[in-house]
């Protein structure tokens, strides 16, 4: 059907175009009325958009030239985008770390725990306070809100823990530990040889790791399991016989070696500092230095008053003790694939490039081998590199044949190889300039921003689809009988051609600009979700705005120039042909009927949304899924109290089952921590656990392979937790959160709900941190027993543990590295009949311990936990497949039927709290989405009434995205909702596009059911092209075509793509039919107020929208 607009003077034919040799040169047809158009008043209020294209049409050059300047920095920035695997995220949460030696959990968190979570929970800005009281250690971890200065945040809580400093126990220096996921190792390597260990970290010390941090973009690299130095002095006889106490040894090395500034003196005309004292430098340093505050007088007299030998000389540290450098007691032990092994985790800069530096660090290993000596290996532990480019890759290739598809969807509607080019250039164009604008953004190329340049190149075509494809038909209509020869293409004019090409463009222009707008809009309230989702998900956004916007613009401008030269008029036999094309022929009969029983169709639309209600509760839910990387966790609680021995030989055991199973590659075991220094930090240690590492093969389906781990550790000692990362700071776990106001209330409520948990189908394995306790020795002093013997509580406890542990006294610097003094009693208990025996000098003489105090064996929690001030335990429950959802909804019963204790109160959190927040969030972001799209419609088509007929295409898009959900099996996750704000944008693209053209018709004169037919029936094809090439760009993300770097894309593809297909063929039927319900019941309204005399107003007998 030819378009209304093309209706006025008609082009003279062939025969009489030609005279006397010359070609007459023609215009187009309607040329003469291009100075007044009949347009609507969405495109004539446009006039800035269509400037685009007339500037673009006069300086064709120019935009070429744009073109590939453009396309080169495009290049250039591809190869300067940094490969991560996620976007950087700065986790709002400091913590507080202190060492507290000896001290059992309680005193930690009474002493020490307590009074720091009391001191920063005043500070402004902190959200929640947590400790971790363990034997020897404090961690407090501090909450803040996403986007918190952190810096800032640092500073007040340093200084609140100065002011807190002088009542803490000595020794206890707490230290503020900030947490980043560039914080975290990129590269872990573990180092074996035939050499011992202390000589191996020699080695890696002295010629392994300069050369690694030499390396561009490297930020540090740290050695784990080297065992440290210590010089240990130990009383002899001597100095109690001399009546001196083990204090005047610390006393004396604090006097020694310190370096005092002397101020200057100024000879011969130069200055000098003055610098008095020296260092000590060595162990024989410390044996040689005087006694503090005893002279050879006094030593000599005592000598004399107990039969000793005298002195010639002022006594020194070697006559009372021996001083002695050895190493640190071993606490830690790590093997890898069950040999001892040292750990070196190499840290990158935050601005480098993840795959490059891991690539030099594995290029450098060969040449530093030798260092390492007979036997000398490295082995990768973990490598962030190769997930990185493998999904990377994946996605590349994923998009391209999305790519492909989409160009083989255009090229099927056009049946035009021109016309295919000159759309499908919008592609490589938009994503080029997406990539510069992702460079000045400041992003680095991650599976995120990627999957948002791959899921935007199914739509950043269709601006450039309803650009050309109108572009084409001006050339049809416009040039009838111009395209058999090239002689006859001569005979248009370049005028004629630069007019026509943006009229088409003018004619479209604000369509297509309302329509990639509401695109765009829709991920606006997506800067406002916050919390771990926000985070990763803000530079999908505006990754995908970029490409949108960039796509508009190729559209409006390069497009056209691109028709200009490239398009031809469409042959003369299918011009002069005035039967409709095969598709509209098809679909017009259809909407016909639709039309004839308007309220059927109503109503049947109804139905598909009432069945779209019903299959909600039937989705799976979950929060971020599964990364899909090769590795995963296994934790070994072993009972408290077992040897560092036989925790290593357990290691070793469950090392073999391990390494027996098909798919795991490397087990790496770290006895004493967890192996991470950033999880400690912010969880707490772990001293009865055992961390695995395992490293699978690339190809092994990882929920499959826990299940068999689970079986196969089933006989082993202790209980096992297994846990793959599933997603970037945030927890895998559902939690319940107990407090109680004592610990017996607490105790029997964490009992009771670990019970219930662990009997739950949907429940893996289930744990609580109060199950664990540690037996530890009591010593009950008797106060008034002490006061007869004039000691004091406090007094009488400092002599037990000066006895029973060693006392950190200083420091000596030996070459580069500073060893630590500790003072160790000779006589140190072993045994609990030791302890009891243990002399104490008192002023009543010598009594042993037993007499001044009980002491007896007795057993506390592993671990003393507290959140917001009060004593709280936490059950810790692993769901055991993929919906989580239905999980943390069968826990949250549980507890909710569960009788607790007076007092006792649980909450649920971890990944239920992280999933619900994000869940409530994403979805107040769709609904915000939605207005504002209205909003865009409000003012494109100015009219409130309109634009809700144009949102009704929404729900019917959530029709298609939850049958494609629920066919698929892949659970509703952030993804997934993301991917449903995004449709609220995309479906209503269509909408705009259809409604647009219907509204010029009947700004025409055509009456309402002739314009919806018209109208639907020409856009038609582009609706269709814009939705199969988005789907079909898409379908390659969906299948998961290459098995990597999907579990975002590939939700958010489906979800996109369910939503188009029900939602473009739903518009395309109901849309017109809802539209003429409304427009016709408002046109026969203003025909009968005609009829009776009461002709409606001029605006209304058009039946404007407004």
């Amino acid at each position: 059907m030819p378009r209304p607009s093309s209706s006025g003077a008609e082009v003279t034919s062939r025969q009489s175009t030609r005279s006397a040799g010359r070609v007459k040169r023609v215009r187009p047809r309607g040329a003469r009325r291009a100075a007044a158009p009949l347009l609507d008043r969405s495109v004539s209020d446009n006039r800035g958009v269509q400037l685009f294209a007339a500037f673009s049409l006069r300086n064709r050059a120019l935009i070429a030239l744009i073109t590939v300047v453009a396309a080169f920095f495009g290049v250039l920035a591809t190869t300067g985008l940094r490969q991560e695997l996620i976007p950087s995220i700065t986790l709002p949460q400091l913590a507080v770390v202190s060492t507290y030696r000896g001290a059992s959990p309680e005193i930690v968190s009474e002493r020490v725990s307590r009074p720091i979570e009391q001191a920063v929970r005043g500070i402004r800005g902190v959200e929640d306070t947590s400790s971790t009281s363990s034997t020897g250690s404090s961690t407090v971890s501090i909450g803040f809100a996403y986007g918190t200065d952190l810096d800032n945040a640092e500073q007040k809580i340093s200084a609140a823990i100065n002011g807190l400093s002088s009542s803490l126990p000595d020794g206890v220096e707490p230290q503020v530990v900030a947490g980043s996921l560039d914080d975290l190792p990129i590269v872990a390597l573990s180092v074996t040889g035939d050499a011992s260990t202390t000589e191996l970290a020699r080695s890696v010390n002295d010629s392994v790791l300069p050369k690694i941090e030499k390396l561009d973009g490297v930020r540090a690299a740290t050695l784990a399991g080297e065992p440290g130095d210590r010089i240990t002095i130990t009383p002899k006889d001597a100095l109690e016989d001399h009546g001196l106490q083990p204090t005047v040894l610390s006393d004396t090395l604090r006097a020694s070696g310190a370096l005092v500034p002397g101020g200057t003196v100024t000879q011969d005309g130069r200055t000098r500092s003055i610098e008095i004292g020296s260092e000590l430098g060595s162990v024989a340093d410390i044996r040689a230095l005087p006694l503090s505050g005893v002279t050879q007088q006094q030593w000599n007299a005592r000598s004399l008053a107990t039969g000793k030998s005298t002195l010639n000389r002022p006594p020194r540290i070697s006559d009372v003790a021996t001083v002695a450098e050895g190493k640190d007691p071993v606490t830690t032990v790590a093997l890898v694939n069950g040999k001892p092994a040292l750990t070196i985790s190499v840290t990158k800069l935050p601005d480098a490039n993840t795959v490059q530096v891991s690539r030099e660090v594995g290029d450098l290993l060969p040449s530093l081998r030798s260092a390492l000596g007979s036997g000398g290996a490295f082995t990768p532990v973990f490598d962030q590199a190769p997930f990185i480019t493998q999904s990377i890759d994946s996605l590349l290739q994923e998009g391209g044949l999305g790519l492909l598809f989409a160009v083989v969807v255009i090229l099927l509607f056009l049946l035009s190889i021109r016309a295919t080019l000159v759309t499908a250039i919008s592609i490589p164009t938009s994503v080029l300039i997406t990539l510069i604008g992702m460079q000045a953004a400041g992003y680095s190329l991650n599976i995120l921003t990627l999957g948002a340049i791959t899921i935007a190149v199914g739509r950043v075509v269709d601006d450039s689809i309803v650009v050309t494809e109108n572009i084409a038909r001006h050339f049809r209509e416009d040039f009838p009988g111009f395209a058999n020869d090239r002689e006859d293409r001569r005979r248009i004019t370049p005028d004629a051609r630069r007019k026509s090409v943006f009229e088409a463009v003018r004619e479209v222009a604000g369509a297509v600009t309302a329509s990639t707008a509401t695109t765009v809009a829709v991920f606006l309230p997506i800067a406002f979700v916050g919390d771990t989702a926000g985070e990763l998900f803000r530079p999908f956004a505006v990754t995908v705005t970029i490409a949108l916007a960039a796509s508009l613009f190729v559209a409006l401008t390069i497009v056209p120039v691109l028709a200009y030269w490239f398009l031809r008029p469409g042959r003369s036999r299918r011009e002069s042909a005035k039967r409709l094309p095969p598709l509209q022929r098809g679909y017009r009969p259809i909407l016909s009927g639709t039309l004839a029983h308007p309220w059927i169709t109503v109503l049947v639309a109804v139905l598909v949304l009432g069945g779209t209600v019903a299959l909600v509760p039937r989705l799976q839910t979950n929060y971020l899924g599964s990364t899909g990387q090769n590795t995963l966790s296994v934790t070994q609680t072993v009972a408290d109290g077992t040897s560092l021995d036989d925790q290593t030989d357990e290691a070793r055991r469950v090392d073999r089952t391990l390494r027996g199973i098909d798919g795991v590659a490397i087990v790496s075991a770290s006895i004493g921590t967890s192996g991470n220094a950033a999880r400690d930090a912010f969880v707490g240690g772990a001293g009865s656990q055992i961390t695995y590492n395992v490293t699978t093969a690339e190809d092994v389906d990882q929920d499959a392979l826990q299940k068999t781990i689970r079986t196969r550790l089933g006989g082993s000692e202790g209980e096992f937790q297994i846990g793959s990362g599933q997603g970037f700071g945030a927890s895998s776990d559902i939690e319940v959160d107990i407090t109680a106001g004592n610990t017996d209330a607490l105790q029997t409520a964490a009992d009771r709900i670990l019970e219930r948990v662990r009997s739950l189908d949907s429940v893996a394995q289930a744990t609580s941190n109060l199950s664990a306790t540690s037996q530890y020795l009591a010593v009950r002093i008797d106060a008034e027993k002490a006061a007869k013997a004039g000691l004091t509580e406090a007094a009488l406890a400092q002599l037990v543990a000066g006895r029973t542990q060693p006392t950190d006294i200083g420091s000596i610097t030996v070459g580069d590295d500073s060893i630590t003094v500790y003072l160790q009693q000779q006589d140190r208990p072993a045994t609990l009949q030791d302890l009891k025996d243990l002399e104490v000098r008192t002023a009543t003489g010598t009594k042993r311990l037993s007499s001044l105090a009980t002491v007896a064996l007795d057993r506390e929690p592993a671990t003393v936990t507290s959140t917001d001030g009060a004593r709280s335990a936490t059950v810790t429950a692993t769901p055991a497949g993929t919906n989580t959802g239905a999980a943390i909804a069968e826990v949250q019963r549980a507890v909710d039927g569960l009788r607790l204790p007076a007092g006792a109160s649980a909450t649920i959190g971890g990944l239920a709290s992280d999933q619900t927040n994000a869940f409530s969030q994403l979805f107040l972001a769709l609904l915000a989405a939605i207005l504002i799209v209205y909003t865009i419609m409000v003012a494109t088509f100015r009219s409130l009434r309109q634009p809700l007929e144009l949102l009704v295409s929404v729900p019917f898009a959530a029709t298609g995205a939850i049958l494609l959900q629920l066919v698929s099996g892949i659970p509703l996750g952030v993804a997934s909702v993301i991917g449903l704000i995004m449709l609220v944008g995309v479906v209503v693209t269509n909408a705009i596009v259809l409604i647009d053209l219907v509204r010029q018709y009947r700004e025409k004169g055509e009456s309402v059911r002739d314009a919806v037919l018209d109208g639907a029936s020409r856009r038609l094809r582009p609706i269709l092209m814009t939705a199969l090439a988005t789907i079909f760009a898409l379908v390659p993300l969906a299948s998961g075509l290459t098995g990597h770097g999907g579990f975002i894309s590939q939700p958010l593809a489906i979800v996109v793509i369910g939503g188009l297909v029900s939602s473009t063929v739903l518009t395309l039927i109901v849309l017109p039919t809802l539209y003429y319900l409304i427009e016709g019941r408002r046109e026969r309204r203003d025909a009968r107020r005609a009829r009776r005399g009461k002709p409606a107003k001029a605006a209304r007998a058009a039946a404007s929208a407004s």
